[in-house]
């Protein structure tokens, strides 16, 4: 491990973040060697040992000084976007009064942090803020005059993850912006999300971060509309299909499955035949027994939908999309029955369920089910499934939907295939409707004087996750690589031998002329090996690195950027006003 400032050394500096230049025997600058044994990605081994974060706790970090000035280079493009959009900034508490969650029915999320005052008044840590900022709309908003307005703020959320993974990836503890559109209608919600949704494309594009834009599911947000923007990359624990016919993009969770199903004619299938299968209950365990594959049972799935009895059919090999089968009955959710309702049901045990004589149940089969004969089900009965069945002759299906889980290979509406790729969701913007508004009371007068709940959207987009994303794809062997738009440091500057006073001299001419330059510049003049200064400095990313060295006998000076293999030579004359244009012409670009 290397540091700027040896132990025990009592220092203490404060750097503004606008401030552009540092000298590295002043600041913070712990690289590790070796990354700590908790690392789980290639950017999550890279952020702990370039010194950007450290591990507190599992899913809490703290950002060490090079972390905070890309965490802030983040939030502040995300600012200027988020302005230039037409968003006004605010700041809402962390500690959010229960009452308000109540309000909504959110009290009971499970990733809430609970507290009380001393006066024994509940309160949650802020895990998102919908509540809090309705409760200021309805406040303040009354009439269609003042509207639209979108507010955000970029702040700290809490939620008690049960697998916090990878660092910033999924933590505790993050940095998050979100904003909340209001509106006096659907089509002016529309207009603000396609606002939002413009914005976060120059967001990203100027952290040169490519994202695809992906159909997703509301979750525990709720509302209509909604869409992910997603990173590609293997470490991603998203799964998108993506129809590489149209290049049409969703969650897994909320891409449609296409394909033409004919219904199935039984009349070549043998009679249905009851069969032992004793203590066999799982989809591996009948179909090893019966020395049949998967894709040959259906699986027979009770859930409740209200107060209605639903049976799911799904082939053996695919797995129920309760969010899709909800949404296809019209419903906000499904839950699977507890042991002791199958029970009522159909007179026997979890796992031995089926369609064969259910009554008082609506029977919904997925489309895979469709043109399917001769298949397995359950009997209804303990240790007992049927064979052979076919549900054009032995039950009736009341639908055949859509209601599966894609996945890779499954066809699409457009006609091709869908292909299944890993994500790291980085940020995600809804039309809510008026969920929260109608829950809360947040109305407004419509020009003919009637009360209506006001339009609501809300987008959200993790500061820290995005930080991680753009190190995940952007690396090598050697450390991250970093944009101009993200770094800590623009450029950094070294001299070959720190004993020769020519290199020494010319390395402050530059370092104080890139200042005047407003360029954000580490003069690395700390008392180590060229090596070892080089080896930091590949590890950290800073994506222009600057060496005087013995080229300047020649008249010239070398730099190398980041991304690049190779390093080339510029004229030593006027090399700071050349390494300052080249800075400002990859920002430029960045910004195109």
């Amino acid at each position: 491990m290397t540091f700027g400032v040896p132990f025990g050394t009592p220092s203490f500096f404060f750097f503004p973040y606008n401030h552009q230049a540092m000298r590295a025997s002043q600041f913070f600058l712990p690289t590790l060697r070796e990354a700590p044994t908790e690392a789980e990605t290639a950017s999550h081994r890279l952020l702990l040992r370039a010194g950007f974060i450290k591990r507190v706790s599992a899913g809490v970090y703290s950002y060490l000084p090079l972390g905070l000035r890309a965490i802030d280079k983040v939030r502040q493009i995300v600012r200027e976007e988020a302005n230039k959009a037409g968003s006004v900034e605010l700041l809402m508490p962390t500690l959010v009064p229960f009452e308000l969650l109540e309000e909504t029915g959110r009290d009971t999320v499970e990733v809430l942090y609970k507290t009380t005052d001393r006066t024994g008044r509940p309160f949650a840590l802020g895990f998102t803020h919908e509540e809090v900022i309705t409760d200021i709309v309805r406040s303040f908003i009354h009439s269609y005059r003042d509207m639209p307005i979108t507010l955000y703020q970029i702040q700290t959320k809490f939620r008690d993850e049960p697998r916090p993974r990878a660092g910033l990836m999924r933590g505790k503890e993050f940095i998050m912006y979100d904003a909340y559109s209001f509106d006096i209608d659907e089509q002016a919600c529309e207009t603000a999300y396609e606002a939002q949704k413009q914005a976060y494309i120059r967001m990203f594009q100027r952290m040169g971060l490519e994202t695809l834009i992906c159909d997703a599911e509301a979750g525990d947000i709720g509302g209509g509309m909604n869409q992910e923007f997603m990173v590609i990359s293997e470490a991603g624990e998203d799964k998108v299909l993506l129809d590489e016919k149209t290049g049409y993009a969703a969650n897994a969770e909320r891409c449609d499955i296409g394909g033409d199903y004919e219904l199935a004619m039984p009349a070549s299938s043998p009679k249905a035949e009851l069969v032992e299968t004793p203590n066999k209950r799982t989809v591996e365990e009948v179909t090893e027994f019966l020395n049949l594959k998967p894709e040959h049972l259906v699986k027979t799935l009770l859930l409740k939908a209200g107060d209605k009895n639903i049976a799911a059919l799904i082939r053996g090999d695919h797995e129920l999309n309760p969010l899709k089968l909800a949404r296809r009955l019209g419903v906000e959710k499904v839950d699977l029955m507890s042991a002791e309702q199958v029970m009522a049901i159909t007179g026997a045990d979890v796992g031995f369920a089926g369609p064969i004589g259910l009554e008082d149940t609506i029977i919904i089969a997925d489309n895979a089910i469709k043109p399917m004969k001769d298949f397995v089900v359950g009997a209804n009965r303990d240790d007992m499934h049927y064979m052979h069945v076919c549900h054009t002759r032995d039950f009736s299906v009341d639908m055949f939907d859509d209601i599966r889980l894609a996945q890779d290979g499954d066809p699409s509406r457009s006609g091709g295939r869908l292909k299944e790729i890993k994500g790291i969701e980085v940020g995600h913007i809804f039309q809510l409707g008026t969920k929260y508004s109608a829950a809360m009371g947040a109305t407004f007068t419509t020009p003919e004087g009637d009360i209506q709940p006001i339009v609501m959207g809300c987008y959200g987009l993790g500061i820290g996750r995005t930080l991680q994303a753009i190190v995940e794809v952007s690396h090598d062997e050697n450390g991250i690589i970093l944009p101009v738009s993200v770094a800590p440091f623009e450029v950094v500057l070294f001299t070959a031998n720190a004993e020769d006073d020519a290199q020494k001299q010319k390395a402050e001419s530059i370092y104080k002329d890139l200042i005047e330059e407003g360029i954000e510049v580490l003069w690395d003049d700390r008392e180590e090996r060229a090596g070892v200064k080089f080896k930091d400095a590949d590890l950290i990313g800073y994506p222009l690195r600057v060496v005087c060295g013995r080229a300047m006998h020649e008249g010239k000076i070398e730099i190398k950027w980041r991304h690049k293999s190779e390093s080339e030579l510029i004229d030593l004359e006027n090399a700071s006003q050349t390494i300052a244009k080249m800075i400002k012409e990859e920002k430029q670009r960045l910004n195109a």
